[in-house]
């Protein structure tokens, strides 16, 4: 049984969304505030966090970024904004996923199980033959027995998301794909909206995986047309 971690400081808000992660056989903890919810993920084996950003003491920007520090788990944002800046900040201070109220719960639960699915599969670190599942790239390895990634021997710690858009980009290295098309092959899901929270990602991994993110040598951009991982030798 997963545990979900709900918080928003609108109870009726924590209980609603509670309902519905119940049904499907999840296991709720319910705060009501971003210091509620970072002593909550002390407490307890939290899989995935669902939090409002607009709080009173500490809010859910502050939260997720104070959380990155010691924890990879999913982060799914609510907030009553929908322009796009808030989702790029949100996706800056390390968020996965951002939804915005009113939202459809069933909607919640999907983008919660898909989260999951992703760190769940991250997370599976038993080894199997030693060679299988490595992907190289000149000095990029990534190890999907692991889940780990390495450049030049150095090793990089990248979120879920990131890590599985990195893995397909290095799987299908030299082929171009678009905006679109990368997002409903990473997150299996129509790309509405995901120009910004592919730009944001991408830009996270290179910095993460290049020397000089400015001149990348393994995640380029192609202008026009999208991301494309290059060859190197």
């Amino acid at each position: 049984m997963y545990n979900i971690l709900v918080c928003d400081d609108d109870k009726e808000i924590v209980e609603a969304i509670s309902i519905y992660l119940i049904t499907e056989g999840y296991n709720v903890i319910k705060a009501y505030d971003g210091f509620e919810a970072l002593e909550a993920m002390k407490q307890g084996d939290i899989h995935l966090l669902v939090m409002d950003i607009m709080m009173p003491r500490m809010d859910g920007l502050r939260a997720t970024l104070k959380l990155r520090e010691t924890s990879n788990i999913p982060v799914i944002l609510l907030s009553a904004k929908s322009e796009d800046t808030d989702k790029i900040i949100g996706l800056n201070v390390g968020a996965d996923d951002y939804i915005t109220k009113p939202f459809n719960p069933l909607e919640l639960v999907a983008r919660v199980k898909s989260q999951l699915r992703r760190y769940t599969q991250f997370g599976n670190i038993e080894k199997t033959d030693e060679t299988e599942g490595i992907i190289t790239n000149g000095g990029l390895v990534i190890d999907d027995n692991a889940k780990s990634v390495t450049v030049e021997g150095e090793e990089v710690k990248l979120t879920p998301i990131e890590y599985q858009i990195l893995k397909f980009l290095t799987q299908n290295r030299g082929k171009v794909y678009s905006t679109s098309s990368l997002y409903e092959s990473v997150w299996n899901e129509d790309a509405i909206g995901s120009e910004n929270i592919i730009a944001v990602h991408v830009r996270h991994i290179r910095e993460k995986i290049e020397i000089n993110p400015k001149e990348p040598r393994y995640l380029k951009v192609v202008w026009g047309q999208g991301y494309k991982m290059e060859k190197v030798d």
